[in-house]
């Protein structure tokens, strides 16, 4: 740690809304905010930045959240100043997220290197963990945005996939191309060739080399930022970010950015992760009995396989029996105030339900 070096900083991005996590996932408590990793006890925020303390120091750690979200995530993570948490005033997805993250960074350090991640992705062996994000910062720090590329374990659709290239002399590769999510039959082309990895969304760069990228691929967001900055430099940036970031266009950095270019490296990563996206996954990360089912010990289970039950209600700690007959692949998860039964491969349906809360008056659930 006291070698830490002085000009990496590190931005966590926890402004997702979770849906497909409902009902444990709500809007004052996102997926970000639960425990869904092998710490019971540790949100997936919390367990972001302890692994990043490896790599910089609470005080070169922001995390990008919503406005709504402020109170809560400051509550959660103690040890990040008050002013790294910046609270975006409308959700404008990851390129304006970014662009204003790397801006208020390079206000502080002219020569800062930053890693970029999210706040709900676990990293299970953690050692592996730090060497390849020190890997990326490294190649980073020699002048060409980075990003981590995860070894695939499986032919896998639900994630984009990074078509690599020839190998640099850092040990990293070069990007070819970004690929869209893939149907199953191309998936298991692509993981059969050994030529692709998964896109994890990490990405590592030197702001002021990724705050000319955004200029060269995105000139309006470019323009929205130094307005921001310009406010910041009067002590007006509060007033600004109000008017001017709700107007942003909503984009990508992967689309808006790094799809568009020509240098990018790509570190392989292989250290147990996983983009905790649907109950499905979290039923596959799930320690199962001799049936597949992945419950509490209090559930009761009667000639069923391959089931997940989740009961994170008051009256789940107090032990209370849940009872499945004959059932098989399905997800049932109580909280105190809503139950959601379904098959486990319709997991990513959930956001369908949270969509039609408000229109059945039940606004309060959301």
């Amino acid at each position: 740690m006291l070698d830490m070096p002085s000009h990496r900083y590190a931005v966590i991005m926890a402004g997702g809304a979770g849906t497909r996590f409902w009902p444990a996932s709500r809007r004052m408590r996102p997926k970000q905010f639960l425990a869904l990793g092998t710490r019971t006890e540790e949100a997936m925020i919390q367990a972001t930045v302890r692994r990043l303390r490896h790599a910089c120091p609470p005080d070169r750690i922001l995390v990008a959240t919503g406005q709504h979200l402020r109170a809560p995530t400051a509550e959660l993570l103690p040890d990040i100043p008050p002013e790294n948490i910046l609270a975006e005033p409308a959700p404008r997805n990851t390129a304006p997220c970014i662009a204003w993250a790397t801006a208020s960074v390079l206000r502080r350090d002219p020569d800062a290197v930053i890693a970029v991640l999210s706040a709900d992705h676990l990293a299970e062996d953690e050692p592996a963990f730090h060497a390849t994000i020190d890997h990326a910062l490294r190649v980073a720090e020699s002048g060409t945005i980075t990003t981590i590329g995860i070894v695939p374990t499986r032919a896998e659709t639900g994630y984009g996939y990074i078509e690599t290239g020839e190998a640099r002399a850092d040990g990293a590769l070069n990007v070819a191309r970004f690929v869209e999510k893939p149907d199953a039959a191309r998936a298991e082309q692509m993981v059969q060739s050994g030529r692709f990895l998964w896109n994890s969304g990490f990405f590592f760069y030197r702001a002021a080399q990724m705050m000319e990228a955004i200029g060269q691929c995105l000139p309006a967001l470019a323009h929205g930022i130094r307005q921001i900055d310009e406010a910041a430099a009067r002590g007006e940036e509060a007033e600004a970010l109000g008017r001017i970031f709700p107007g942003l266009e909503s984009i990508s950095i992967d689309y808006g950015v790094m799809e568009k270019l020509s240098k990018l490296a790509v570190v392989r990563g292989s250290f147990g992760w996983t983009d905790v996206g649907s109950w499905q996954t979290l039923w596959e990360l799930s320690p199962h009995d001799d049936a597949g089912n992945a419950a509490p010990a209090t559930a009761v289970l009667v000639d069923c396989k391959d089931n997940l039950v989740a009961d994170l209600s008051s009256a789940g700690k107090r032990g209370k029996v849940i009872a499945l007959i004959g059932v098989q692949d399905l997800a049932v998860i109580e909280t105190d105030d809503a139950l959601l039964v379904m098959p486990r491969n319709r997991s990513q349906d959930v956001r369908h339900v949270v969509a039609a809360l408000p229109n059945q008056g039940h606004e309060d659930k959301l």
